[in-house]
């Protein structure tokens, strides 16, 4: 995997200078630089902030802050590519304050679905637990691992006791992250759900910028 100041650099010389800065979770590199490349989108810049942060959302606000601060005054335009992500509306009230947009929604889970859609489902899914393509990848690294399952197994019923169902929402259609998915559920003795998105109200939200 790629570390964000790699991310970081190769997503700005891939789009070279241009007006509008995309600042984004790392969690997402991957995905923007796609969309970036399928729908020409040379204008748009891309700088990411550390995907680790997911797990310390009391430090997302700031960090946005810090990047905004640094990076406006060479953009005319700034859209932050995170939603409410935990910080329970600090970073919403934080982007209002400093003059730029964000994705909506409560978290990626329901820009990738769909922001309506993702909410009309919500009552009937309350006890899923979901996985996008970036997190069947590092499954290990932000949830087995941080969640102390590697070492304290017994943890499982206490921690997801509650859930029934692991829901992959795929960005892309890979095998291999499928057979993958399939494999996370196992270990979280969750039944399995696949749910094709593709890239959502993060696709469309870009390109009402563009």
């Amino acid at each position: 995997m790629l570390n964000d100041e790699t991310l970081t650099n190769e997503g700005l010389a891939a789009s070279g200078a241009g007006p509008i800065l995309l600042l984004a979770c790392g969690a997402l590199a991957h995905e923007v630089l796609a969309l970036k490349r399928i729908n020409g989108w040379d204008h748009m810049d891309l700088t990411c902030l550390p995907a680790k942060l997911h797990l310390y959302p009391d430090k997302i606000t700031e960090a946005v802050e810090e990047a905004v601060k640094k990076h406006r005054e060479k953009y005319e335009q700034i859209f932050v590519l995170y939603a409410d992500c935990g910080t329970g509306g600090l970073l919403e009230a934080k982007c209002e304050e400093l003059g730029v947009d964000m994705l909506q929604g409560p978290h990626c889970y329901s820009f990738f679905q769909g922001v309506e859609d993702f909410g009309s489902k919500i009552d009937d899914e309350f006890t899923s637990f979901y996985l996008t393509d970036f997190l069947v990848k590092q499954f290990d690294a932000f949830v087995w691992r941080p969640m102390g399952l590697d070492k304290h197994p017994e943890l499982r019923d206490m921690i997801f006791g509650n859930y029934t169902q692991l829901v992959y929402q795929a960005q892309t259609k890979d095998p291999k992250l499928v057979e993958k998915a399939k494999e996370c559920a196992d270990r979280l003795g969750l039944e399995y759900v696949y749910r094709f998105t593709g890239y959502g109200d993060l696709e469309r939200e870009m390109a009402s910028k563009a």
